[in-house]
C-alpha cells in the first residue's frame, strides 16, 4: 500500500522526498565523527540543509562565534549549511594556528564569491607557488617603493597637507567622515600608480566608488547566502553586482597596464605595476614559470588598492568618530601634541616614542573598531591541533574580533580604553594580541605603512583642529554600532572640525 502511494505521488513531490532523504542521510555522515585517530572538534550539532546557521546572526558572524566558543571552547566546528568551518576564537588559539602551525593552516578555502571576483590570482586570495611568488615580490616592491622609509613618510606628510587644507576649506561646516578616506586612498594609489590623484579626478573617484561598492554588497547578507548555497545564485543580487562592478575597476587598472608596459624604464621604477612589468619581462626572457601574466597582475593591483582604500581609511573615520564622543580623551590627546612637537611642525613617526597617548589611541581605535571580522583560511594537508584531527580542505575561521575582544587580554575589551596600552606611568606598552592585521605568513603586507599613515594622518589633524558633533547632535547622539560592509564602518556621520 506504501509503495502504491509513493507511485501515485506526482513527480515534483517524489523529487523532494528523495531529496529529502538524500539530505537526511548526508546530514547523519556528515556530521557523525567517522574514523580518526583522533577526534574531531566539538560543536552544535546540525541541521538537515541549513547546518548551524540558526544560531548565528549572519551579518555578525565574528559575534556568534564569540558566543558559541563559551559553551564549545576556542576550537569548534560549525555548519554553514552543508559546508563544516573550523572556527578558532580567543588569542592563544588564534596564534597557534597562525604561528605554529602556519604552514598547515596557509590556503584560502574555495568560497564561491572570491573565486569568481579574482579566479585564484592576485595577493589575498591566490594559493600555493602564486601566492607565495606574488606575496613575496609584492612585499619586496613595497619596500623598494618606500613602505616603512622616510620617504613614504615624505609623501604622507605632504598628503596630510592636502588633506587639511580640503578640511579648512568647510569653514568649520559639517563634512562627512568618508572624506578623511581620500588622503589614506592617494598613499596606496601613490604607491600603485606612480603618482597621487588630485581629490576631484574623474579617475580617483570612479575608482573610490566601485570599490566601495564592492566592500558594501561583501558585507550582504544575500551574499553570505550565496557562499553557502551557490546553486541559489540566480535568485539572489549582490554576487552579480560585484563581478560587474570588479570588470568596470579591471577595465582601469587594464589601461593602466597597458600605458605601464609602453613606459616602462627598468633602471627607473616608480610604481606597482612598473615592478610587475619588469618582472613579467624577466619571466618572459628566461622561460620561467609564467605566474607574473597580466591577470595576475590586475589581480594583485585591485587587491593593494581595495587594502590600501578600506583598510586605512576606515580607522581614521572611527578615530575622528571615537574622538567626537570622548572630548576628553581628544583634549588630552591635543595638548600633548602641544606639548611634545607643538603647531607648527609636522609629525613625524618617530614622535610615537615622545606621545604614548596619542599611539595609544591609535592602536585602541584599531582594536575596538576591529574592523575586519575574519578572513577564512584553509587546510592545506590532514593536521592535529590541540588534540583534535582536522581534514586537509577543512575551512577555517581565525575570529579577528575575538582576539582583539579577548577578555584574558585587555581590562575592558568592550569598552574604548586607550589605558589599554598604556602602564602605570603613561608609557606605550606593546600588546602580544593587538592583532588587527592578523599574524603568521598570511598576515597584512602593509601594515607597516598602515600602522605609519594612521598615526601621522590622526596626530597631523589633531593638531590643527577640534572635533565635534555637527549642529543639532549631542556626544550622546554618537551611535558606535557598526555598519557591516565586507569591513565594519563607522555609521554615517558628519564631523565639524575647528581651528
Amino acid at each position: 500500500m506504501a509503495l502504491w502511494t509513493f507511485v501515485l505521488l506526482d513527480p515534483v513531490s517524489v523529487f523532494l522526498l528523495l531529496a529529502l532523504i538524500f539530505l537526511t542521510i548526508f546530514w547523519f555522515l556528515s556530521s557523525s565523527h567517522g574514523k580518526s585517530p583522533l577526534p574531531l572538534p566539538p560543536g552544535p550539532r546540525p541541521l538537515p540543509v541549513i547546518g548551524n546557521l540558526h544560531l548565528i546572526d549572519i551579518r555578525r558572524q565574528d559575534l556568534s562565534y564569540m558566543k558559541l566558543s563559551e559553551k564549545y571552547g576556542p576550537v569548534f566546528t560549525v555548519y554553514l549549511g552543508f559546508q563544516k568551518f573550523l572556527v578558532l576564537t580567543g588569542y592563544e588559539a588564534v596564534k597557534e594556528a597562525l604561528t605554529s602551525k602556519g604552514n598547515e593552516f596557509i590556503n584560502r578555502p574555495p568560497l564561491p564569491i572570491f573565486q569568481q571576483m579574482q579566479n585564484g590570482h592576485g595577493v589575498i586570495f591566490s594559493d600555493g607557488e602564486l601566492w607565495k611568488a606574488t606575496r613575496r615580490y609584492t612585499l619586496a616592491s613595497l619596500r623598494d617603493l618606500g613602505m616603512g622609509k622616510k620617504r613614504i613618510e615624505g609623501k604622507i606628510q605632504e598628503e596630510l597637507q592636502f588633506l587639511a587644507e580640503l578640511i579648512e576649506s568647510f569653514k568649520g561646516e559639517p563634512f562627512p567622515l568618508k572624506t578623511l578616506t581620500l588622503a589614506a586612498t592617494n598613499i596606496a594609489y601613490g604607491m600603485v600608480f606612480g603618482d597621487r590623484f588630485d581629490y576631484a579626478d574623474e579617475t580617483f573617484l570612479t575608482l573610490l566608488k566601485h570599490i566601495d561598492e564592492v566592500v558594501v554588497q561583501l558585507g550582504e547578507p544575500q551574499l553570505q547566502v550565496y557562499n553557502v548555497y551557490p546553486f541559489l545564485g540566480f535568485l539572489l543580487k549582490p554576487h552579480k553586482m560585484i563581478l560587474e562592478t570588479m570588470e568596470k575597476t579591471r577595465v582601469i587598472l587594464r589601461e593602466y597596464l597597458a600605458a605601464g608596459k609602453k613606459s616602462i624604464n627598468e633602471n627607473l621604477l616608480q610604481n606597482y605595476y612598473d615592478y610587475m612589468l619588469t618582472k613579467q619581462q624577466s619571466e618572459e626572457r628566461t622561460k620561467d614559470r609564467n605566474l607574473f601574466h597580466d591577470t595576475n597582475i590586475v589581480a594583485a593591483v585591485f587587491d593593494l588598492v581595495l587594502a590600501g582604500t578600506e583598510t586605512t581609511g576606515t580607522t581614521l573615520q572611527w578615530a575622528i568618530l571615537l574622538m567626537m564622543k570622548y572630548p576628553d580623551i581628544q583634549r588630552q590627546a591635543r595638548e600633548e601634541i602641544e606639548r611634545v612637537i607643538g603647531l607648527e611642525r609636522l609629525p613625524t613617526s618617530e614622535d610615537r616614542k615622545q606621545l604614548p597617548f596619542n599611539n595609544a589611541i591609535v592602536h585602541e581605535v584599531q582594536r575596538f573598531a576591529s574592523i575586519l571580522q575574519q578572513l577564512p583560511r584553509c587546510t592545506a594537508v590532514d593536521t592535529c591541533f590541540r588534540g583534535y584531527f582536522i581534514p586537509k580542505g577543512t575551512p577555517v575561521i581565525p575570529s579577528i574580533t575575538s582576539v582583539l575582544y579577548d577578555k584574558t587580554q585587555w581590562e575592558t575589551p568592550t569598552q574604548f580604553n586607550p589605558n589599554h596600552f598604556l602602564d602605570a606611568e603613561g608609557n606605550f606598552v606593546k600588546k602580544d594580541a593587538f592583532l588587527p592585521f592578523t599574524i603568521g605568513r598570511r598576515n597584512c603586507p602593509g601594515e607597516s605603512l598602515a600602522l605609519m599613515e594612521i598615526f601621522l594622518f590622526f596626530v597631523g589633524l589633531l593638531q590643527r583642529f577640534t572635533f565635534c558633533p555637527p549642529p543639532g547632535k549631542t556626544v550622546s547622539d554618537l551611535d558606535l554600532t557598526a555598519e557591516v560592509t565586507f569591513t565594519l564602518r563607522p555609521q554615517a556621520y558628519s564631523t565639524c572640525a575647528v581651528h
